[in-house]
């Protein structure tokens, strides 16, 4: 009887390029004749942003831009100043083949940043900034499906796959204008604006997506010799076209803030007391049509020897998405450490790092928090200091998700603080986590099984039953696989409900040809 085999295509997930491309960004600047002399530095911060990235043969090619923020105060006066630069650069990364139809996740960071004063009108900065950088592709996998003839016994496992993949982007800009209330000051100058995107919504209609949601912006401005906090939304309305877009794909949009431009104008008074923003976020969509097959990760022949070639295959795995949240608290300062007045509390994450929990039901996660204020200390001066807190959480996965391998996307979205009646400065930050957990890094496959059928597997004695001791939570599959016999057969003949001894004992192991 010949060997009849069934083969199925799985898209593998394909690692092109994963690494860290590093960009060294230098400032010389020489203050404007309208900008007072530099007394005292407070606050630097640069911001990279990636702005466009192609792919061209086994080159990608992106644009970097880093957005530099300097806070200071003149010598005759407790004002801030502001100075913003920006620094573009365009970086390459040979891939080393080809990239067609891949997936590309650049992600930058600032790394670290020295700034001085050369004199009272020259500022120089020195720093990096880095940029994580994955390419994914897809190949095309063979595997076996099924096998018919020659006593072939097959192992099967149900695997979950993107059978389909779709991507699309658009920016968009938003514009709007906001007036400030009666009791805020004028405007002298921004001094520090944030601004992120939450999750949006998002429908499929007629084809196309709809994706609704809104940007948080928060600024800190000065005016009168004192520091305000202002925080408001902005919203949009966006349609996506996809093209081959349809209701077997589930989708994602993820918005990402490219640019958050704030500017003080006149109000009909001549006053500086409406905030334009300006600001501009890229939608990353995603579809993905997911498939299963049937696929074998083991066989043999009751009757004849055989070979069986096998290969890892890291199908695109669809992560089960989750949504936690915790709170974390940190101690800033007590006694004579503690401002004499905080104007604003915000904090940010970094080198977020994620596990599976020993006990695989839970994860941790783990990295720091930078609180930042602005404040003004006990000698009334304007500071904005900066301290890292480190933390580690553990959540615990719904009992209908479980995993391998877990990614996380880290959110704060909120800090409060309080000075207690004994005068210690705590804050606290509302976080918000997104897991993503991914039920396998690779999965082996058969890839080709070859039966030799000019002989027979030899046994140890003519005996149509065999007795054996089975320990507990032993695969039936490995017995079977053992004494050349098939997991049905001992199954009916034990009475067996599962495929896994639950509390081992004596089988009764029959020999089927």
């Amino acid at each position: 009887m010949d060997l009849k085999l069934n083969r199925e295509t799985v898209p593998a997930a394909e690692m092109i390029y994963d690494g860290i491309q590093e960009q060294a960004v230098e400032l010389d600047y020489i203050l404007p004749d309208y900008c007072p002399d530099i007394f005292r530095l407070i606050r630097c911060e640069t911001s990279p942003v990636i702005t466009d990235w192609s792919i061209s043969g086994d080159r990608l090619t992106y644009e970097l831009r880093c957005d530099i923020h300097i806070l200071y105060c003149g010598e005759n006066s407790n004002e801030v100043q502001s100075v913003e630069q920006h620094r573009s650069f365009t970086k390459t990364v040979e891939l080393g083949r080809a990239a067609e139809s891949a997936e590309v996740k650049l992600i930058p960071k600032a790394d670290h940043a020295n700034f001085r004063a050369v004199n009272k009108r020259r500022l120089d900065l020195r720093g990096a900034v880095s940029t994580k950088i994955t390419v994914t592709g897809q190949q095309e996998q063979e595997v076996i499906s099924d096998a018919v003839g020659m006593n072939i016994q097959l192992k099967k496992t149900p695997v979950k796959f993107a059978a389909g993949r779709l991507t699309a982007e658009k920016n968009v800009r938003i514009e709007e204008d906001m007036e400030l209330g009666a009791a805020q000051p004028d405007v002298s100058a921004i001094l520090n604006c944030r601004c992120s995107a939450s999750a949006c919504e998002i429908k499929l209609v007629s084809g196309k997506l709809l994706a609704k949601g809104e940007i948080d912006v928060e600024i800190l401005y000065s005016g009168d010799n004192t520091v305000e906090a202002m925080r408001f939304s902005l919203d949009y309305s966006q349609i996506i076209d996809v093209d081959g877009l349809d209701d077997s794909y589930d989708c994602t949009v993820a918005p990402e803030v490219l640019s958050c431009d704030i500017a003080a104008s006149e109000d009909n008074e001549g006053n500086n007391r409406v905030l334009r923003c300006e600001a501009e976020i890229r939608l990353n969509c995603r579809a993905v049509r997911t498939a299963t097959a049937m696929i074998a990760e083991d066989a043999f022949s009751t009757v004849y020897p055989c070979s069986v070639e096998m290969s890892e295959i890291k199908a695109e795995q669809i992560p089960a998405v989750y949504d936690e949240s915790f709170r974390h608290s940190a101690k800033l300062a007590d006694g004579d450490n503690v401002p004499q007045t905080v104007y604003a509390m915000w904090s940010e994450p970094k080198n977020i790092n994620t596990r599976i929990g020993d006990d695989g039901r839970s994860v941790v996660i783990s990295g720091m928090l930078t609180y930042s204020m602005a404040a003004k200390d006990k000698a009334g001066m304007i500071v904005m200091p900066d301290r890292d807190e480190a933390f580690e959480v553990t959540v615990g996965l719904p009992d209908n998700i479980g995993g391998t391998s877990v990614s996380a996307e880290v959110r704060v979205r909120e800090t409060s603080y309080d000075i207690s009646a004994e005068g210690v400065l705590t804050a606290k930050s509302d976080i918000g986590v997104k897991l993503l957990v991914y039920s396998a890094d690779s999965i082996k496959a058969v890839t080709d099984i070859s039966v030799d059928e000019t002989s027979k597997k030899e046994r140890d004695g003519d005996y149509a039953i065999k007795l054996y001791f089975g320990i507990e939570n032993e695969d039936i599959w490995d017995i079977a696989k053992r004494y050349s016999t098939s997991v049905a057969a001992i199954m009916e003949e034990n009475d067996l409900s599962g495929e896994r001894l639950e509390n081992g004992g004596m089988l009764l192991i029959p020999i089927v040809s």
